[in-house]
């Protein structure tokens, strides 16, 4: 197995669109679609969002985004890991990284939206140290959605 490799990249890219187009498909499979929120690569291409892609021998496997609130709030979105490649922890490596942007810019909380059938996501955001919580942001409280937050101020940090 190759080394994968989490660099910062436009969204615009013909390969990072079909990344995005499989993520929107899973989505739809699981998820009924008035309560799937898409971003678009346009949307993901602008200033207020940086998209994290996962490569392995350049070829594009896995992706992640911060966008940025008010109120210093982050948001993790457009998680995703093709289905060859889960079970490596990149997604973890992802969100890792979108923590650590995050943190650089002193943003204060982050939180996400995730759907009610996707444990394994769960998994990655648990692991990562974040807590379920109510709805965030403007979006509606649902059973097809589950919150996440984590808290980002320095009182929060552990000791290494």
């Amino acid at each position: 197995m190759s080394r994968i490799a989490i660099a910062v990249e436009s969204p615009l890219q013909d390969d990072v669109r079909g990344l995005i187009e499989e993520l929107n498909a899973t989505l739809l499979e699981l998820t009924p679609p008035e309560f799937v929120f898409h971003m678009t690569a346009e949307q993901m291409a602008e200033p207020d969002t940086t998209v994290l892609i996962a490569r392995e021998d350049g070829q594009a496997v896995a992706c992640g985004a911060l966008k940025r609130h008010a109120d210093g709030i982050g948001e993790v979105k457009r998680m995703y890991t093709r289905p060859s490649h889960r079970g490596r922890k990149i997604g973890a490596m992802i969100v890792e990284r979108v923590e650590a942007l995050a943190r650089e810019e002193g943003l204060e909380r982050l939180v996400l939206e995730t759907g009610d059938r996707h444990p394994a996501a769960w998994t990655v955001y648990e692991r990562a140290g974040f807590t379920r919580c109510g709805p965030v942001l403007d979006y509606p409280d649902s059973k097809w959605s589950v919150f996440y937050e984590k808290d980002l101020t320095p009182s929060s940090r552990h000791s290494p």
